[in-house]
């Protein structure tokens, strides 16, 4: 950074030199004019000795200028990419709260929009903010050199440029802070677009969909309207106050170089200082407004770098071992928002012991399953994993404990072995396949002209609802968890389908801890405890035959859905 500043320092010196020789070779030019010398040799060594001098110190200033250039483009692109890794790796420890809560367009906006106009700060305003001072600074010494009070009056219109470069840059802040809110909005609107783009093309709302696109796009539009129109507003006025400058000289500068007080060639230099500082005034106008820009869209990523982590690891904790692989909770309570999730739930897994949760979509099923990789913690009581609580352990190491196979599973875009590998890169093919074949996928991958190579498209676009499912079981099923937890994770597969991953897991699941939230009651028959939610709350407990015989809420259940099937998969 500092080498960047320096060079575009020495090119601002070395800038202002131009003129002083420019000017001097007038004077020499006019001299030897006046003694009659128009056609001598030495008129003609004069200027051809100008011309090297200044074809000499224009090549060093291409020179130095390419050096800060370079140096404030690498040193910008450098910044950059450590705040896109820094708001990325923040991202990946921020809470399930936190995510909940914003919008993912908002945070793509932060992460690519904004950053980028850090960069252009650092690239076109910081470095370019050091040769604009020295241009400024050399061209006033020189100008105060040549004829102070010639200076003074060209200068007295300083201040008020520097008036109206405030002004603009507080104005284009605030306008800046609402364009990037807007341009987050429109990231979010075109997300949402393409994530449900079946859903729109299946009602026949692109129409609607335009529209509210259009509405966002314009509010943008606008807003550029605006932060233009004070751009050329102030910038107007900055430009007409240079050109004022120029009147003074041409008029107070020409009756001086009349009377003699200064010479034809300092009122040359004088001119091309002036034209000097016409380019720093320029930049100048650019230089608040991505300056302008950088403060507003730095405040908002680093709104969001500053939130602290509310799920991260206690400091000095240690990664548990689980051992006997006792899941317990102990008087559960949790909330989302003002939202009650679980009230005071209770229950106790343990190795080779399965446990299984049911209940009406809402009542707090899925609540359990992200309480136990601390997705979230909870309001009240305590989960421990082998008598500690999950609260006092790394983070990362109960997530690699507790393996999650969710009911709506996400797959990237990428082949089907790197999904299924996901949690175990190097996991050798072997593995893979065997992970497969007990989820009940490997034949209908064997069969793909690529097979495992075969890719999925983005969401695992290219699979079916029950497909996506039984590979986010082999994915889960190949880190080889100590703790499992099926979250309905085959309410898309087939009754048959479903019967015959459950048949392989008992035997796979040998060691292991396994709860299984489902609907399909039959998944559960053979849980050593089934858990009965309602609005948070357990109502019943038991084995399947006890429930079944006290005949509340899950023998309502178990009779709807055996009238439903007919016949019940053992």
């Amino acid at each position: 950074m500092l080498t960047a500043c320096f060079f575009a320092s020495i090119t601002a010196a070395i800038s202002v030199l131009i003129p002083k020789f420019l000017g001097q070779g007038v004077d020499e030019a006019f001299t030897l004019v006046n003694q009659g010398n128009y056609e001598s040799d030495e008129i003609r060594s004069m200027l051809l000795n100008t011309a090297g001098i200044v074809l000499l110190v224009a090549a060093l200033r291409g020179g130095t200028g390419f050096v800060y250039m370079f140096l404030g483009e690498t040193l910008s692109q450098r910044v950059a990419n450590r705040l896109r890794m820094l708001f990325f790796d923040k991202l990946q420890v921020l809470s399930f709260s936190f995510h909940d809560r914003v919008h993912t367009g908002q945070l793509m906006s932060r992460g690519l929009s904004d950053i980028e106009g850090v960069r252009m700060f650092v690239q076109q305003g910081f470095v370019q903010v050091f040769r604009v001072f020295f241009t400024v600074a050399c061209a006033a010494v020189f100008m105060v050199l040549i004829d102070w009070q010639l200076a003074l009056m060209s200068l007295i219109f300083v201040p008020f440029m520097t008036y109206n470069s405030a002004r603009l840059r507080l104005q284009l802040r605030s306008v800046w802070l609402k364009i990037q809110d807007a341009l987050g909005d429109l990231t979010t609107t075109m997300q949402e677009n393409l994530a449900g783009v079946r859903v729109v093309r299946s009602f026949s709302a692109q129409k609607y969909e335009e529209q509210k696109f259009d509405v966002t796009a314009r509010e943008v539009v606008e807003l550029r309207k605006d932060a233009a129109r004070s751009q050329a507003r102030r910038g107007g006025a900055i430009s007409f106050t240079f050109i004022a400058a120029w009147a003074i000289v041409i008029w107070f500068g020409g009756q001086k170089a009349i009377d003699g007080n200064i010479t034809i060639g300092e009122l040359t230099q004088f001119f091309f200082y002036l034209s000097l500082l016409r380019m720093p005034v320029r930049m100048l106008i650019g230089i608040i407004n991505a300056t302008a820009r950088a403060t507003s869209a730095g405040g908002r990523v680093f709104e969001v770098l500053d939130i602290p982590s509310e799920i991260r690891s206690k400091e000095g904790s240690e990664p548990i071992e689980v051992t006997d692989g006792v899941l317990r909770f102990e008087n559960v309570s949790f909330s989302y928002g003002d939202v009650k999730a679980l009230k005071d739930v209770s229950f106790e897994a343990r190795k080779d012991h399965t446990i299984g949760i049911v209940g009406a979509p809402g009542s707090g099923k899925s609540s359990v399953a992200n309480l136990v990789p601390r997705f979230y913690d909870p309001d009240q009581g305590t989960i421990t994993i082998d008598g500690i609580d999950v609260r006092d352990v790394k983070v990362s190491s109960i997530r690699d404990a507790v393996g999650l196979v969710e009911q709506d599973p996400f797959l990237f875009d990428g082949s089907i072995r790197d999904n299924i590998r996901y949690g175990e890169v190097n996991a050798s093919e072997e593995k893979v396949i065997a992970a497969a074949t007990i989820a009940q996928i490997h034949e209908f991958i064997d069969g793909l002209p690529e097979g495992y190579d075969a890719e999925l498209g983005e969401r695992g676009v290219g699979l079916s609802g029950g497909q996506r499912q039984r590979v986010a079981i082999a994915r889960t099923l190949l880190t080889n968890s100590p703790i499992l937890i099926f979250d309905d994770s085959t309410s898309s597969v087939d009754a048959g389908t479903d019967a015959r991953i459950r048949l392989a897991l008992k035997e796979l699941t040998k060691g292991q801890t396994t709860v299984i939230i489902a609907h399909r009651l039959s998944s559960l028959k053979h849980a050593e405890e089934i858990l009965v939610l309602d609005s948070g709350e357990v109502i019943e407990r038991g084995t399947h035959d006890e429930l079944v015989q006290l005949g509340g809420r899950y023998s309502e259940l178990w009779d709807l859905q055996r009238g439903d099937l007919g016949t019940v998969e053992e």
